[in-house]
């Protein structure tokens, strides 16, 4: 045998074999690049729904803690109701006030006022029945996915409703970036939009007096108890 020849078939299989174990390389990397990129991605995500996450509990905390909160509010629930006013809250407490209706809700009874009736009902504080619209906006802070993007006006928390659990479908909530205080909601509920603006927004020093329904002032008002319906 002619030994050109034989170095020739010799270098012939080494460069195959560096072809073999170059394309081997390149696919094992491939994957593993392609497994790192997928892991810092789920990181990132991840990362972005931790922060997200402590953004919105401080920004509830802020509003339903036990320092209490007041704000002014603009609700546009599309096409079905409007309305605007000031609203406070401590713990589980609150009262509103707005044109036609008041309402003063102590933890225990709501009582609820309508001016142009003059009359005053009063509800069980956990009752679906002192609102109509209330039922549709129940909320569990658990039962949602969250992310958090910026833009110009502040920081966009979006909370979508996890698979198979019950509530609103979609919020959308605005915050101020450096005092973190909230600037408007949108909120889906089936396929119906609710818009809230707000503004005049204070956190603390809200008294337990804020929630005490002052009887005297509409005791010419009718009377109606519906606790126990």
């Amino acid at each position: 045998m002619d030994l050109s020849l034989y170095n020739i078939r010799c270098t012939e299989n080494k460069y195959k074999k560096n072809i073999k174990l170059h394309t081997l390389f390149s696919r094992v990397t491939g994957v593993l690049l392609c497994g790192l990129l997928c892991c810092v991605s789920a990181n990132a995500q991840n990362s972005n729904a931790r922060q997200a996450r402590e953004m919105f509990d401080r920004t509830f905390q802020m509003v339903f803690g036990p320092q209490g909160c007041t704000l002014h509010y603009e609700v546009n629930l599309v096409g079905l109701y409007k309305t605007d006013g000031t609203i406070w809250y401590k713990g589980d407490k609150s009262k509103f006030v707005e044109g036609r209706y008041l309402a003063w809700n102590n933890g225990k009874n709501h009582y609820l006022v309508d001016k142009k009736k003059k009359t005053v009902t009063l509800f069980d504080a956990q009752s679906d029945k002192k609102d109509k619209y209330s039922s549709n906006f129940k909320f569990e802070p658990d039962a949602y996915n969250y992310s958090v993007s910026s833009n110009e006006k502040g920081y966009l928390l979006t909370l979508k409703l996890k698979q198979g659990r019950k509530g609103m479908k979609l919020i959308k909530a605005l915050i101020d970036k450096k005092t973190r205080a909230p600037i408007n909601l949108k909120i889906k509920v089936a396929f119906i939009w609710a818009h809230v603006n707000i503004s005049k927004f204070h956190s603390g020093n809200i008294s337990d007096d804020t929630f005490t329904f002052p009887r005297k002032q509409y005791a010419s008002y009718k009377f109606i108890d519906r606790r126990n319906e």
